[in-house]
């Protein structure tokens, strides 16, 4: 009995030792829910990659996708934008997202994916479109801008994600190559919006 009382202590000796070694090892570091609130600097790392975004067949139709809605809404503000920063935006972004889609459809053949880019805009994209081409010539502008802004965003945290997390090699190294060009396009939108009047 005196045996199992001695172990008995021991261990609990040694329980207490070790919790006192863990609490002096986290002293001065955040807790946990304090360094959940501290954002990242990069969100799209710390959001998880939706499991219909790191399957290549769900990925590339939605890359695709908005690189047409880029060229469309590029043409679409070329002709109707009076900003000539405005203006100057919308063919880079017709030269850029098309040079994208190129990129992309060689990735694909790299690849060997049985994969091809989308020939038809989603509703969605194609209802953000038809809405801008409605909009009056005097506010179009600022409506061209500020989608510019959040479609790029939406981009952003897609490419990144899908670098980062995505299963084919050809593709998740297009998607890490095209990130930066367009993040260098969503910090240009937000210059040129918050310029416009």
């Amino acid at each position: 009995m005196a045996r199992y009382l001695l172990a008995a202590t021991a261990a609990l000796a040694a329980l207490s030792l070790v919790s006192c070694n863990k609490k002096t090892e986290t002293q001065g570091a955040a807790p946990p829910a304090e360094q959940a609130a501290v954002p990242s600097a990069n969100p799209a790392v710390t959001v998880p990659t939706p499991a219909n975004e790191a399957a290549a067949v769900d990925f590339v139709p939605k890359a695709g996708a908005s690189d047409m809605y880029e060229v469309e809404a590029g043409k679409l503000a070329e002709g109707r934008a009076t900003s000539p920063a405005v203006k100057k935006f919308a063919a880079m972004m017709v030269a850029d997202h098309t040079k994208s889609s190129d990129a992309l459809k060689k990735a694909l053949a790299e690849s060997g994916q049985p994969l091809s880019l989308p020939t038809v805009m989603p509703d969605d994209l194609r209802g953000k479109l038809g809405d801008l081409t409605k909009v009056e010539a005097k506010g179009f502008d600022k409506a061209y801008m500020d989608g510019q802004v959040d479609a790029h965003q939406a981009a952003l945290d897609l490419l990144q994600r899908y670098a980062q997390d995505g299963d084919v090699a050809a593709i998740k190294a297009w998607a890490a190559a095209t990130a930066p060009t367009v993040q260098k396009h969503l910090d240009i939108a937000r210059t040129d919006r918050d310029a416009l009047k």
